[in-house]
């Protein structure tokens, strides 16, 4: 039986969320990489490598970077893995993925990027070395599939790293909440040309589980050794698992 979901702090229905998603990343995809140095002041270049010291990828493995959005993550890592290693690069949004794609051609990586929905991974068991997903699985309906798909594709003992807004200091709260609803609208509206992707994002992190819920769930879907490092005051957070 269909039931509601979360989008944002508005409820849809559970067949609605994907395409909801897609339309909001549609409308910011040619300005993503702009808005991200903008709304955090560059500081997700330093999450993302903290992210990436954390999957500890190495010559010759084989990673997957879910939800790669334009690229960062899986740039970074067919650098590590270079030239014996494979990084596939997939994504739910189209202009996503293939803004992506080009962006990493045009820096001469050579990486397979697959659309697909992250709950659904089109990989067989036991694959890969490393999985990564970065800013993605909030978005995401079913989080518990998502990341048992996750644990399906890995190779015992593999690793995950999920990089993902998360739940800020307590004392900070106030002036992170008037940022997120005032200031990244406004941001919104005068580089992208509207505020209601950004009023999303800020909704949907505050509707994302906090760091011990998120660990709960690792651990719920196949995952041991769960280790957590908060990034400023826990704005973000990287959680960091092995498949058992």
């Amino acid at each position: 039986m269909a039931k509601d979901v979360d989008f944002g702090f508005r409820k849809v229905g559970e067949a609605e969320k994907a395409g909801r998603v897609a339309e909001v990343f549609d409308r910011v995809a040619e300005r993503y990489d702009l808005m991200n140095d903008l709304m955090s002041l560059g500081l997700h270049r330093y999450w993302k490598a903290f992210a990436i010291a954390c999957a500890r990828p190495r010559r010759g493995e084989r990673l997957l970077d879910v939800a790669a959005g334009s690229g960062d993550l899986a740039a970074a890592l067919a650098a590590r893995v270079a030239p014996e290693g494979e990084v596939w690069a997939t994504d739910v949004n189209r202009k996503m993925l293939e803004r992506g794609r080009d962006r990493l051609l045009n820096s001469g990586t050579l990486t397979p990027a697959v659309q697909c929905d992250a709950e659904h991974l089109p990989f067989p068991a036991g694959y890969f070395d490393c999985v990564t997903v970065g800013f993605g699985l909030r978005n995401m309906t079913h989080k518990e599939q998502a990341l048992a798909e996750m644990a399906r594709v890995l190779k015992p003992g593999g690793r995950l790293v999920v990089l993902e807004f998360s739940h800020v200091w307590a004392p900070l709260k106030p002036l992170y909440d008037l940022y997120s609803f005032r200031v990244l609208p406004w941001l919104g509206e005068r580089v992208v040309g509207t505020g209601e992707p950004y009023r999303y994002l800020a909704e949907s992190i505050r509707m994302h589980p906090d760091q011990d819920a998120l660990k709960s769930m690792l651990e719920a879907s196949g995952f041991g050794a769960v280790e957590v490092y908060n990034l400023a005051a826990g704005v973000v957070a990287v959680h960091r698992a092995v498949r058992f």
